[in-house]
């Protein structure tokens, strides 16, 4: 990979592979410029790029140079310092660890800093630091040898932090995940996929990553392929050789040798150095959390042990100094703290299982005594939360007080921690360990019987809990005790799988990772090497060892108190955390454009196919008695002959080994292997007959006695991918794994299926246990990228879910003989529960046409005749959610070898298929006319070209029609003045649709346009009053605003007062008064408050004639002047003109114009006043077509305000 630079006539950045290159451009200008809209600028000010990612051949690269003579090794994403953008290249990179064949880790040695917008600072990086580790590097960065450069490199620190040995990367696999949350045959990294928890440059990649997520699925996929994009986690990876005459646990003498890996993850959420960050964090995030994951690799199987550290989680802080001045201070009060340490503790729950804290705290010191006491009183509180009443008690979490410091004091030193081993020794038993085999299988390919080997590594267990320890720093007696729980788990896994005992070269490699992964953490969060790595690394303490603590404690005390600060503004600049700080925000105008359309036209490329799903569920009783017998009945059932060949067949076992307490401890897998096999062989036997290519096992996963296995045909595996496999348990309140549930997702084709067995609480009535099961199950079983089971399109659960029918034991047995399945049915509790809504919403099941499952005489068709007499029911379901699933079958075998009866069922399942090529096709003729329409405004700039981004991506599409928007352009607001509308309504009764969304490409059911009434409104108290006054004393005066009402009508409800047309000045040419000129000006410049509901000024008019008002209405008018009394002494007609209200001048406060004056009407003579002329009137309003029945021709719209 190389760093390419174009000086002209724009300045541009490339990353280039051998076919592929992504280019960065800066973009400088605004938009404001061009469109006058403010609404066409950056978000919130930030910084703007323009990326594309072309192959090699379709880039013009002629006119770039290399930029850098050292190799890239991709990029950590885009930082902005100081008003530039620059973009972080690793540039020098060492390969530390090999996890599996196929999967290395590097360590990030130096990383460069290319500004995108200026090529100042292009060579000024060489000039002041080397681009090797800064080990030997003052404190400002600077090496000695070289000049100090005048201008001073913005990103100079945080090259030094990036190149300080402590960040590593993979470009092979998600280095962010443990391997049990992975899958081994993910041949690329998906980017978005990361565990932001360990992801270090999350700030920084996190702009790429939304450019990534807007390409084509081939795009994405070959981004990804040319590992540009690099995710880098802070920490410790190393892995030591283990000589074939020192490894255990291996089966072929090869003398090939196995691997030992260590990899600690320093979380990110709470980073910071040792005296600034302390305690938990209102998000339940603790300062210096650490995962570290111990994986033993041979020529077969792959073993994975986690545990974790970090700080004690209440509020806390400690003041730094010389010793004895370093005071701890508890920040916040207990019933404060307890929320952060219930989301902490939850949270390590839903990632790792079981908890068991180690708190290895002094009980000698005050400070630790104080917060040991608190420690323990909120685990006491989150184990027994204080508003249950003693009804629900947590079990997911235990804890020991181990004081280190005491039980080390004696003659044996530090060997003497080994006794912790014996407080802990139930929960190593019963977290287990991640374990996975390398299998391989013939399977018969194709018809005509061409054979061919399967290989790929298959779960045996998963480890289901997590030891968390701390100390006060959680650095140097942490990682001594985590390092012999790391051995105990270890020496469990040898003598389960191995007769000879590990050599002594063994453990010392043992020893020799931990002592460097202490020194690691330690000068990441103290600034020196861990104190005890002497014993750590050798077995022993000594005198040189004593020393070297000494001198660490002192190097400590320094960087503490003088360098600390300066080492956490850098670290909260690397996560974006400083005020002001802002992501760059990067927009491709082609690959969106193209996306979206893609996205809308998806039914061009995309077909439906069916394809047979086969189910079937079998609580063996602990029974292997039947792995001889004959599955076919169950297995192979006689049905329709497209239905004997099924795509996909999931098996699932209850109680496949006996739930004893050994079992509930330490489950025994081969018990799967053999019914796996057993299934196998009889699904092959049936290919064979139909001489169809053989099926093969797809993913197993088993918890104690539930197992599910997925066989699907040969043919079937090119369509399905992102297989993963998840485990919940829910006995002794999710302690033990004897109740659960198993589930293996997969997407075939374009369509994602999730397969559940399950086995639910037993007893007669404890169905609201098994309600709260399935709930457990269903919000705690999640897969990678945190998916739930509700996640997917097509979801089947099958298993003993031990749900009764709730009848007495005669009275079924009755029913049982008379064939009333129906009756039975009505009465069963899963029935009756998911009618009532309390379990498996949104869930069907087909009505079971068999007699119930449970319990049977073993090799009998007889019910239980024991004397416990268990009442019959159908114990074992089948239950899917989906509209693209139809089950053709429901029915039970006649297995007699277990007291219950297996129940199969295939299903028709639509799923969509991409026509691969179709897409493609599309996609290039979008990309070709993108182009076009783009012209040469993208991240390869020509000359003369501009970046403004009214022209990048958001040009008009066609002749006629207004620019594409954006979020940050919004072309209806150009100008100031809103948009002018042409719409008409279909008829006079219609208006618009208030209740549709106001995003108009939003999916709705709800019409454009629905039928109103006639307004009308009653008249008014006022109106009426001042009426019948006026008519009482002779005169009538001119209504008010308050009296002008719509027209009645009988028996009608007033409507919302309507606001009334904007005025439209001089349209007839004459020419307004000064006055009104000024109001129309000060109305465009501000609007007039909205109209009060409560005063309509929406007038009824009478007249024939409509004459065009001059004078602003858009203020609600204020209450008119006394009324005139002299010159009128008879009613007015029908057609009588009004005074217009008193005008408010918008921006003047409460300032109230005179009105403006009206032409005066002849009407022959009359109501003259006493010099001969018309009292000036209101000219009748133009006709709205809300009131008037000859109105609705008139509606042209509603247009913008335009002064004279």
């Amino acid at each position: 990979m190389r760093v390419l630079v174009r000086a002209d006539p724009q300045r541009s950045i490339a990353l280039a592979t051998e076919t592929h290159v992504l280019i960065f451009r800066h973009s400088s200008s605004s938009t404001e410029s061009r469109t006058g809209s403010s609404t066409s600028v950056a978000e919130h000010g930030a910084p703007k790029c323009i990326v594309e990612f072309l192959p090699w051949e379709k880039a013009d690269m002629e006119d770039y140079r290399s930029l850098s003579s050292l190799k890239a090794f991709g990029t950590l994403g885009l930082v902005t310092l100081a008003g530039d953008v620059f973009l972080c290249v690793v540039n020098s990179a060492s390969r530390v660890a090999t996890v599996r064949p196929g999967e290395d880790v590097q360590r990030i040695g130096s990383v460069e800093f290319h500004c995108l917008n200026r090529s100042d600072y292009d060579h000024l990086l060489n000039d002041q630091i080397n681009p090797f580790p800064t080990d030997g590097l003052d404190a400002d960065g600077h090496d000695h040898g070289h000049k100090e450069s005048l201008l001073e490199h913005p990103c100079m620190a945080l090259k030094k932090l990036l190149s300080g040995g402590t960040f590593y990367y993979s470009a092979d696999f998600d280095l962010t995940k443990r391997v049990q949350d992975r899958p081994a045959e993910t041949s690329s990294v998906a980017i978005d996929s990361l565990d932001g928890g360990f992801l270090w440059n999350t700030y920084m990649i996190q702009p790429l990553v939304d450019f990534r997520s807007r390409l084509s699925d081939g795009e994405r996929r070959a981004l990804d392929a040319s590992r540009i994009l690099t995710s880098a986690i802070r920490g410790f990876a190393l892995s030591v050789t283990i000589p074939a005459a020192s490894s255990p646990a291996r089966i072929a003498k090869t003398g090939q040798p196995s691997s030992m890996t260590l990899i600690s993850r320093l979380s990110c959420r709470r980073a910071g150095t040792r005296f600034n960050s302390r305690g938990i964090d209102d998000d339940g995030n603790v300062a210096n959390f650490v995962e570290t994951e111990t994986i033993f690799n041979t020529d077969y199987i792959c073993f994975s042990y986690v545990q974790c550290r970090g700080s004690v989680p209440l509020f806390w802080e400690q003041a730094s100094g010389l010793p004895g001045q370093q005071k701890v201070t508890i920040t916040r009060s207990f019933e404060a703290t307890q929320p952060a340490f219930d989301e902490h503790f939850m949270n390590l729950s839903k990632a790792y299982g079981d908890v068991h804290v180690v708190n290895l705290l002094s009980k000698e010191k005050p400070a630790e005594t104080e917060l040991t006491r608190q420690y323990d009183q909120h685990i006491r509180r989150y184990v027994q939360p204080a508003n249950d009443g003693g009804s629900h008690e947590r079990r997911d979490i235990r804890s020991i007080n181990y004081d280190f410091h005491a039980e080390t004091r004696g003659p044996h030193g530090y060997e003497a921690a080994s006794g912790i081993k014996h407080n802990i020794q139930d929960s190593t038993s019963s977290f287990e360990y991640y374990l996975s085999e390398e299998t391989q299988e013939q399977a018969r390919v194709e018809p005509n019987g061409r054979r061919a080997t399967l290989r790929g590594p298959q779960e045996v267990l998963k480890q289901n809990g997590i030891f968390r320890t701390n100390c006060l720093d959680c650095l140097d007696r942490t990682n001594l005790v985590q390092t012999i729980i790391s051995q105990i788990a270890l020496d469990t896994f040898l003598r389960q799988h191995e007769d000879r005992a590990p050599t002594s070269d063994f453990w010392a490699r043992h020893g020799i990772l931990w002592a460097d992964c202490g020194d690691a953490l330690s000068k990441i969060y103290a600034g020196t090497g861990a104190l005890k790595s002497s014993f750590t690394r050798h077995g022993k303490m000594s005198l040189a060892g004593a020393v070297a603590d000494l001198r660490k404690s002192a190097q400590r005390l320094y960087i503490n108190n003088f360098e600390d600060k300066g080492r956490q503004n850098t670290i909260d600049m690397l996560l974006g955390r400083l005020m002001g700080q802002m992501p760059v925000h990067l927009y491709d105008p082609i690959n969106d454009f193209v996306t979206a359309e893609l996205e809308r036209r998806q039914t061009e490329f995309t077909e439906p196919k069916s394809i047979t799903v086969w189910v079937g569920t079998f609580n063996l009783n602990g029974k292997t008695n039947g792995l001889h017998d004959d599955l076919s009945s169950w297995l192979c059932p006689e049905v329709e002959e497209k239905l004997q060949l099924p795509e996909i067949v999931a098996v699932a076992f209850q109680e496949i080994v006996e739930l004893n307490a050994q079992q509930i401890v330490q489950t025994d897998m081969y018990r799967r292997h053999q019914w796996d096999e057993a299934v196998r062989e009889t699904l092959n036997k049936k290919t064979a007959q139909l001489g169809s290519e053989d099926y093969v096992l797809l993913r197993g996963g088993q918890l104690v006695g539930a197992s599910l296995s997925v066989f699907v045909r040969v043919s079937a595996l090119p369509f399905i991918k992102n297989v993963e496999g998840s485990i919940k348990k829910t006995g002794l309140s999710g302690m033990a794994g004897n109740k659960g549930a198993v589930a293996i997702r997969m997407d075939y084709a374009d369509t994602s299926l999730c397969l559940v067995t399950a086995h639910l609480a037993a007893g007669f009535a404890n169905y609201e246990e098994r309600n709260q099961d399935y709930r457990t199950i269903s919000t705690g079983l999640r897969f990678q990228r945190n998916r739930t089971i509700e996640d997917h399109k097509t979801i089947i659960w099958f298993g003993d879910f031990n749900y009764r029918i709730g009848l007495g034991n005669e009275r079924v047995r009755q029913l049982i003989d008379a064939k009333d399945l129906g009756t039975l049915y009505e009465n069963d509790q899963l029935n009756l529960q998911m009618v009532n809504g309390r379990t498996f919403p949104y869930y069907s099941e087909k009505t079971p046409t068999f007699m119930p499952t449970y319990k049977y005489n073993l090799n009998s068709d007889l019910y239980d005749t024991s004397e416990k007499g268990r009442i019959p029911a159908w114990c074992d379901r089948i239950l899917t959610r989906g509209d693209n699933l139809r089950q053709l079958y429901y029915e039970a075998s006649p297995l007699r070898f277990s007291d219950h009866r297996p129940v199969w069922g295939p299903f028709d399942c639509k799923v969509n298929v991409v026509n691969e090529v179709d897409k493609e096709r599309i996609s290039s003729e979008l990309y070709a006319k993108r182009r076009i329409a783009v012209g040469k405004n993208t991240a390869i700039v020509r000359d003369g070209a501009s970046d403004d981004e009214s022209i990048n991506g958001y040009d008009s599409l066609e002749p006629g029609l207004p620019p594409a928007s954006s979020d940050k352009r919004k072309w209806w607001l150009d100008g100031g003045m809103p948009a002018r509308s042409t719409v008409h309504a279909p008829s006079e009764a219609r208006a618009p649709n208030p209740n549709r969304p106001a995003n108009p490409f939003t999916p709705s059911s709800e019409p454009d346009w629905v039928k109103i009434d006639k307004p009308s409104a009653p008249p008014s108290r006022n109106a009426s009053r001042q009426i019948s006054a006026q008519s009482s004393s002779g005169t009538l005066n001119r209504p008010t605003a308050e009296s002008r009402t719509f027209s009645p009508h009988s028996n009608s409800h007033p409507d919302p007062p309507t606001q009334p047309p904007r005025p439209v000045a001089a349209l007839d040419g004459a020419s307004s008064p000064p006055s009104q000129q000024t109001h129309l000006k000060a109305t465009l410049r501000k609007p007039a408050p909205p109209q009060k509901p409560q005063k309509p000024n929406v007038l009824r008019s009478n007249s024939s004639t409509s004459t065009v008002s001059t004078s602003s209405t858009r203020a609600t008018a204020p209450p008119p002047p006394a009324p005139r009394r002299g010159g009128i002494t008879t009613a007015p007609t029908a057609d009588a003109d009004f005074p217009p209200p008193p005008r408010r001048v918008a921006g003047l406060g409460d300032r109230v114009l005179a009105p403006a004056p009206t032409p005066t009407k002849q009407k022959g003579g009359e109501h003259a006043n006493g010099d001969g002329e018309m009292p000036p009137g209101l000219p009748p309003r133009r006709q709205t077509g809300l009131m008037d029945q000859d109105g609705a021709d008139k509606i042209k719209g509603w247009d913008v305000l335009r002064p004279t």
